[in-house]
């Protein structure tokens, strides 16, 4: 993960050393060579996968002439890529941005123990917010033996539109969810391989940690406006930043409505800058008469620079 960037660029491995240089270990190493088992670690991935995004766009910066303030209208990111959108916009160092993702991976996989709860992907024709809300109001409750109704949490985590909603909470509520979208003819309804169920309010401990951190944390006004993951509007004022942060832990990621919302205000080209290809896949799903393009390889980073 990001060695072919490091043997390519200069302004890659300033970025992966001063995120090595900020965990005081070597991340990059790992990224490199692995063990997966340790890379895809939360509290590894969300520094590694920021630290990937932030060192091509310095490529771009350096040796393509790309100006975030100049060429960008928004910027925003999918969770954890929201400190890497903050980063990108000057919000955020890259020190600061990895010291607060391994803090926050660090809290989210404190903040529930092993085996308690976990995520589901609700996929399919029709499959939209609302649906998956009531999906997980019907879930949420069960009956014990003796007939006492009891209540679990279970929450929509993910919106990531084109027929795709992710739910998080407690595992036996997970497994309901499944049960009661395949009955009514989801066409997927599967667990996904994750260590905690993420953005939901089982995070609130997580939630907490990151509100500390970020209280003792300078952010600066981004140079373009951020779309935020929880309101899914655009916002550059520090202290509000601050505390959708904080908000984004528990709350839902409402990815369709901030591509809308990005369209809604004139964007009509997107460009994911980082690891693969997922959003720029579901930018499309969202929004097919938008361009979309991924960055992530020297390769890609070489004929992106050649259509400028």
């Amino acid at each position: 993960m990001g060695r072919d960037l490091a043997e390519a660029f200069a302004p890659a491995r300033e970025v992966f050393q001063e995120v090595d240089e900020a965990l005081g270990q070597h991340l990059s190493k790992l990224m490199f060579e692995g063990p997966m088992e340790d890379l895809t670690r939360t509290d590894n991935a969300q520094p590694a996968l920021m630290a990937v995004s932030l060192a091509v766009l310095r490529v771009l910066e350096r040796e393509g002439g790309v100006d975030i303030r100049r060429d960008v209208a928004l910027v925003a990111g999918h969770s954890l890529g929201e400190y890497s959108a903050l980063a990108a916009a000057g919000a955020l160092g890259i020190a600061q941005t990895a010291r607060l993702l391994r803090l926050r991976g660090n809290a989210m996989q404190a903040a529930v123990p092993p085996g308690r709860g976990g995520m589901a992907a609700l996929i399919g024709v029709g499959m939209d917010m609302a649906r998956a809300a009531s999906l997980c109001a019907e879930a949420a409750t069960y009956t014990d033996e003796a007939g006492k109704a009891h209540k679990q949490i279970i929450e929509v985590a993910n919106d990531n539109g084109g027929g795709q909603v992710v739910v998080a909470g407690e595992m036996a509520a997970i497994d309901r969810v499944i049960d009661l979208a395949k009955a009514q003819g989801v066409k997927r309804a599967l667990k996904l391989p994750v260590s905690a169920p993420f953005h939901c309010s089982m995070m609130e401990p997580a939630a907490e940690a990151m509100r500390q951190a970020l209280d003792a944390t300078g952010i600066n006004a981004p140079v373009v406006p951020v779309v935020a993951n929880v309101t899914a509007a655009k916002v550059t004022d520090p202290a509000t930043i601050r505390d959708l942060l904080v908000r984004q832990i528990t709350g839902t990621v409402r990815w369709r409505e901030s591509v809308d919302a990005m369209v809604a205000m004139g964007v009509d080209s997107f460009v994911e800058i980082g690891a693969g290809k997922v959003l720029a896949g579901l930018v499309r799903r969202i929004n097919g008469d938008v361009a979309t393009r991924s960055v992530g390889t020297p390769a890609d980073i070489e004929a992106y620079l050649a259509t400028r």
